[in-house]
């Protein structure tokens, strides 16, 4: 129950409830979202990014979708 009142007055202080209501969140998400595409596409972890291992699943893919249709 505590947490939850303090949760409840943490959220209060979000401006902007009397015009937008519950869509004075959007921003954060806006900036949550594009925070994570900025690290799928820049950090590294070990030598490749996400889209790297993305890209070279999806070139595998077709690879064996040929391959099946050359059969």
């Amino acid at each position: 129950m505590l947490v939850s009142e303090r949760l409840k007055r943490l959220l209060k202080l979000v401006p902007g409830e009397r015009r937008f209501g519950f869509y004075r969140f959007l921003p954060f998400f806006f900036v949550l979202g594009g925070a994570m595409e900025w690290f799928m596409i820049h950090v590294r972890i070990g030598k490749e990014t996400f889209y790297d291992v993305y890209r070279r699943k999806q070139s595998e893919r077709q690879y064996e979708a040929r391959m099946e249709k050359g059969e």
